[in-house]
């Protein structure tokens, strides 16, 4: 069994968005135009947390019969509700019991490596720089390694395109990865950066809540934006998967307008108390908090995109006001609050320092007033 690629990560996310589009573009089989699937092969996913508790979702992913996605909300004013298998996935590993297979997986098998191991996965660990593998690594760190290990073995070009929700995370992985080889071996370094892809990544879709053992339910709306460059592969051609030639834009978008939305509630949220678990949906139908929402979005944030010359901005509001809509997924606040101080800072103070360059003199209060709010540091609701 042959899977070129190898994906870090287990997240329901990945379940509903890169799995799915590489078993749809795996069914459709080869061919030329864009809604062709020209799929590269299935899958391999490694877990690298090292949970035990996962080893259940892990089996499961893999099952002949494949894991179910539900997606359900509204596109184009239609409502949509619809169940698929995903089948991609052919064989699963995890780092802290099958890491000699994985290492051979990355040296002979793979042609894209793939990522979403989260903000914590990428935080450096003291085990770092140790000189073989350690669980205790952070993803970085056991891509250098699985790199070395396909360095020793011949080398041949590879991909590796993180979708992790870093800015310019191709580029930041890359530094980390180069830094930690270097340290190793200078040749192994030079081979990384003459041979190696890593592409910068932008994914978009709301998966609101798991499906046991496996699965996961989302909205109709997903986008994975990859930005071009020589010697890219992708996984597979799907419609929902944009190659453009600088993310920039797209970024600006998702984050300034759907995240900031998000981060927004939140702040009202837990100026209100931070009680219950209340969904986006449920704010949505109050009208009072709907019509501040599009006040906000009105008032504080489309002059800014206009300004920047951003003309797609409106539509884009208006699609995020139907997304957060949804009167299907169980978005809850609570999940959006995590980290929320850091998410805060990305989202809307990076907006008004931005906004204050192209649009000065704007009044930004409602904004300015949630940049403020502390972090949500309460159990999730039972």
């Amino acid at each position: 069994m042959r899977t070129p690629i190898l994906q870090f990560g287990t997240s329901r996310f990945l379940q509903a968005h890169a799995d799915l589009f590489i078993s749809e573009a795996l069914a459709r089989g080869p061919g030329t135009g864009p809604e062709s699937g020209q799929a590269i092969g299935p899958v391999s996913v490694v877990q690298s947390s090292g949970d035990a508790s996962r080893a259940g979702r892990l089996q499961a992913l893999a099952a002949p019969e494949g894991y179910r996605v539900r997606i359900e909300g509204i596109e184009g004013g239609q409502t949509v509700r619809r169940e698929t298998r995903v089948t991609s996935v052919r064989r699963t590993l995890a780092t802290g019991t099958d890491w000699a297979e994985v290492a051979r997986i990355a040296a002979d098998e793979a042609e894209v490596i793939l990522s979403n191991t989260g903000d914590s996965g990428w935080q450096p660990q003291a085990a770092d720089h140790a000189p073989d593998f350690r669980q205790e690594m952070s993803f970085p760190a056991k891509l250098t390694h699985l790199l070395r290990a396909r360095y020793i073995a011949g080398g041949a070009p590879l991909t590796v395109m993180p979708t992790e929700l870093v800015p310019r995370n191709g580029d930041v992985l890359r530094a980390r990865v180069l830094e930690l080889a270097g340290a190793v071996d200078p040749a192994l370094a030079d081979w990384i950066a003459g041979r190696v892809v890593f592409a910068n990544s932008l994914v978009d879709r709301i998966v609101s809540e798991p499906l046991e053992p496996a699965g996961a339910v989302a909205e109709p709306y997903a986008l994975w934006a990859i930005e071009a460059q020589p010697g890219l592969v992708l996984p597979c051609r799907h419609p929902c998967i944009q190659l453009v030639p600088d993310l920039h834009r797209i970024e600006r978008l998702k984050l300034h307008i759907l995240n900031l939305g998000h981060s927004y509630m939140v702040s009202r949220w837990i100026v209100a108390g931070g009680g219950g678990a209340p969904l986006v949906r449920e704010v949505m139908a109050d009208p009072a908090a709907r019509a501040d929402l599009e006040s906000l979005y009105a008032a504080e944030v489309l002059p800014v995109f206009a300004a920047a010359g951003y003309d797609e901005a409106p539509a884009y509001v208006a699609s995020t006001l139907d997304r957060f809509a949804n009167p299907y997924l169980a978005h809850r606040l609570s999940d959006i609050a995590q980290s929320h101080a850091d998410k805060l800072q990305r989202r809307i103070g990076l907006f008004l320092d931005w906004g204050a360059g192209v649009c000065p003199g704007l009044s930004q209060p409602r904004l300015k007033q949630a940049l403020t709010q502390a972090d949500y540091s309460g159990r999730l609701p039972g």
